[in-house]
């Protein structure tokens, strides 16, 4: 009969998949995707070169499989230090958006492979980083912060983050100026938020703020109301909000 510390080494145990993934992570980390040879992880790896291939196909999939573990990680940070109800949701959006380029900054070569993925697995990862993002935007949105449309800001968001990282890893070592990064994370900032809120609940009353939070909230893909029902509630929704405003105008 299995022992409580034999049951729990059991679950500690590193698969062979996962091996292999972690080797080739360091691989690639030191010498760039050119030093992730089916040979070379095997190696690291403990293992023969046909285990990659039965686990992975090949390089291609286990790259994939490289990018999911970059996302899984960075996602298990992000997570840590997520504040479901911050009380400065603009805060929020820069401490969001430094986490982002700091790891694009300090691990170069996974943020570029984890960015070139298509696998199914890595874009799942992709999308789970994609709603925190997204529920980021809808704080700010709620809260009368954002100054375009939720879709337009989590875009200018992502943009200015992947290009902060990959003009910092384009200029030479010698020329590079953390001062860059913060004029980029400012400029974001204010593309998509506003200096004051346009509106408070003290101001405008509670059904309106109640409104702008709601439409804020509503899913993209509502699995109980029809597209029709959306475009109809988000309407009414509007009326309610803009109303608010303009009364507490």
């Amino acid at each position: 009969m299995p022992t409580r510390d034999t049951a729990e080494s059991a679950e500690n145990a590193v698969t062979p998949r996962r091996r292999i993934v972690e080797a080739a992570v360091e691989l690639l980390e030191a010498g760039g995707p050119d030093a992730v040879s089916t040979r070379a992880v095997a190696a690291a790896a403990g293992m023969q070169p046909p285990a990659i291939y039965r686990l992975f196909g090949d390089k291609g999939g286990l790259l994939e499989a490289v990018a999911e573990h970059g996302y899984a990680q960075f996602l298990e940070s992000k997570r840590a230090q997520l504040d479901p109800a911050p009380e400065d949701p603009v805060e929020e959006l820069r401490h969001g958006w430094d986490m982002v380029v700091e790891f694009g900054v300090s691990r170069p070569e996974l943020f570029a492979v984890m960015n070139r993925s298509t696998g199914r697995d890595a874009d799942v990862a992709h999308r789970a980083g994609l709603e925190i993002l997204r529920g980021r935007v809808r704080r700010l949105a709620a809260g009368g912060w954002l100054r375009v449309d939720e879709e337009l800001a989590a875009q200018i968001i992502q943009a200015t983050g992947q290009g902060a990282v990959i003009t910092w890893h384009a200029t030479p070592q010698e020329r590079r100026d953390p001062a860059l990064l913060t004029v980029l994370r400012e400029a974001m900032v204010s593309a998509v938020a506003r200096a004051e809120p346009t509106f408070s609940a003290a101001e405008s009353g509670p059904a309106p703020a109640a409104a702008r939070a709601l439409r804020a909230a509503l899913p993209d893909q509502p699995d109980v109301l029809s597209e029709a029902e959306q475009i109809l509630l988000r309407e009414w929704l509007t009326r309610l909000a803009e109303g608010g405003a303009a009364d507490g105008a």
